[in-house]
Formats: structure tokens, C-alpha cells, sequence
């Protein structure tokens, strides 16, 4: 077995990676590979530690996320791996650190005061892309999930949203081709298939339209073609511009969701899997930080017990 230049590897591996992966997925890594590894480690054979750390000093010099280094680490891996599996490139144990964060990573949520807002706006000037941004709040949806619902997957019977699909606008890299396109996909993963629970409000509003509706329709446009995730998410900042909301990403829905079932004391499972997170952990880590009172109450809790 002859050693290969990266560039060599990372070829098989994607030819490889192509045949397992979802397209938005190999899509995701063949972005990663183009914009930063190739362009960082092209025509080198012998990818060491030193060089991968300077990447990464590199990267966050340049104002880019830890989050956003990891994520491209994680490919790296996975490629460098590859490389040794197949006798391509000699083993060496990359161990990279990352200077400590020193800002909290606080999750961006909207104040009870705000949500009630918004909300009672969406009541009061109804069209459905309003509709979206109350079933976000209402049921936690990711952006692609709520702009790939069509009437069907609400069943007002069961009372239940069913969420098994998600649109978004992936990159296609054909040789030198690029371009870019629609695809509507199953869910991030398997956990993300799942059924949500209509509030009660939400119910009300919906009803008298599923009568009347097409239900192969998109609930956004109530029409046959949907809307995609990067003209929802303008649609959005208009709206909360016009609000005068703060500047929370759309994700930020999502998150008030999840942030409101923690408030109100549902069990943390529950809240997993209503989120479609793929373990608890995901969303112990995202949502529960316990408070000094609540450390308190466990501390004395834990004490009485002793008596």
C-alpha cells in the first residue's frame, strides 16, 4: 500500500462517505473540505499534530466559533482515519487543544413577556407565515421542519403535529461544477420523526382552516410550492424588526420552547423527546442549568435525609 497525498484521501473517503451518508449530509462535509481542509492541508503527506493546532489557532484568529473548529476537526478525523485504515498514511495520535472560553455560552431565548407578544400578534394579524412562527413557539419545530409541513401532518383528531420531513438548500459540488438546491429530506435523525402535541390555542386557530384546505398543501404558503428556510428566516427578522423583538435568531423559537417546558417543570425525557433530540443529553446539556435555589433545595433535601 502506497501513502497518498490528503488530497488523494480525502477523495476516496468522500467517494467512500457518499454511498452511507443523507445528501444534506455529504453536502455539509464537502463544504468543510473545500472551504478549509483542502485549502489548508493540500499537498501535504503527512498530516501532524503541530499543523492541526495551528489550523486551529488559525481559524479562531480569524473570528471563527470553537463549535464551527470542532465541526471541521470532526471531519478531519474521520478522513485521517480513513487514511490509516487503508494503509494510506502512517497513524499518529492527534490530541488538539482549544484555549479556554471565557464567555458563558448563554442559549438566546425570548422573555415570557415577548413570547406572550408574539403570540398574541399572530392572533391578532393572521396569514400563514405568522401561523409558522406560533407553531415554532408552540411545538418547537426547526426551521426546515416547519417549512416542510403540509396540512396532512396536522391531525386535528389525534391533536397531534407529525413531523417526518425537513426542507433545506444544500450545496452539489459535481468536479468543478457548483450549485446549489432544494431538497426535502427525512429530519435530522431518526429521534427527529416524531409527533408533537397541538396546545390548545394552536387547535383553535388551525381548525376551521383544515376543513378547507388541500391537505397536500405547505402549511407557510398554503399552496403546492414551499417556502425555503432562507426566505422564512427574512420573513421572520422582518417581523420581529417590526415587533421591536431583539435580534433572536429563528432557532431562538425553538429554544424558547424547550426553555418554557423546563420552566414548567416537565420531566426532562419528555422534553427530549418532544425536541426529537437523539439523547437526553443533548438537551440536559442545551437546558438545564439548575439555579442557586435549586442547588439549595437539593443540598437541604439531601441533608434531611441523613437525619
Amino acid at each position: 500500500m502506497g501513502h497518498k497525498s490528503f488530497e488523494e484521501i480525502v477523495a476516496l473517503w468522500q467517494a467512500d462517505k457518499k454511498q452511507y451518508v443523507k445528501r444534506s449530509t455529504y453536502s455539509a462535509y464537502s463544504l468543510l473540505i473545500n472551504n478549509h481542509l483542502l485549502p489548508s492541508f493540500s499537498g501535504i503527506s503527512d498530516v501532524t499534530e503541530t499543523l492541526v493546532q495551528d489550523f486551529v489557532f488559525k481559524k479562531l484568529e480569524q473570528g471563527m466559533s470553537q463549535k464551527s473548529v470542532r465541526d471541521i476537526l470532526i471531519v478531519l478525523r474521520m478522513i485521517l482515519r480513513y487514511g490509516v485504515k487503508h494503509g494510506y498514511m502512517a497513524h499518529r495520535e492527534i490530541d488538539v487543544k482549544f484555549p479556554t472560553e471565557r464567555e458563558k455560552n448563554e442559549i438566546e431565548v425570548l422573555s415570557r413577556n415577548n413570547q406572550r407578544q408574539i403570540m398574541n400578534y399572530v392572533q391578532s394579524h393572521f396569514n400563514f407565515m405568522n401561523l409558522g412562527i406560533y407553531i415554532c413557539l408552540c411545538a418547537g419545530l426547526r426551521i426546515g421542519e416547519v417549512c416542510a409541513l403540509v396540512w396532512d401532518d396536522i391531525d386535528i383528531e389525534a391533536g397531534v403535529i407529525k413531523i417526518s420531513k425537513t426542507i433545506q438548500r444544500i450545496y452539489v459540488i459535481e468536479g468543478n461544477e457548483k450549485h446549489t438546491e432544494v431538497i426535502i429530506d427525512t429530519p435530522k435523525s431518526r429521534n427527529s420523526i416524531r409527533e408533537i402535541p397541538i396546545a390548545k390555542d394552536l387547535l383553535r386557530m388551525i381548525k376551521p382552516f383544515k376543513k378547507v384546505v388541500n391537505g397536500g398543501y405547505y402549511v407557510l404558503t398554503n399552496s403546492d410550492h414551499p417556502t425555503e428556510p432562507r426566505s422564512y428566516r427574512t420573513y421572520y427578522k422582518r417581523l420581529m424588526k417590526l415587533l421591536d423583538m431583539p435580534d433572536l435568531k429563528f432557532h431562538g423559537l425553538r429554544h424558547s420552547f424547550a426553555t418554557r417546558c423546563i420552566e414548567s417543570k416537565c420531566d426532562y425525557k419528555t422534553v427530549s423527546v418532544l425536541l426529537g433530540h437523539s439523547s437526553i443529553s443533548t438537551t440536559l446539556n442545551l437546558y438545564v442549568h439548575p439555579n442557586m435555589e435549586q442547588k439549595k433545595k437539593c443540598v437541604e433535601q439531601m441533608f434531611k435525609t441523613l437525619r
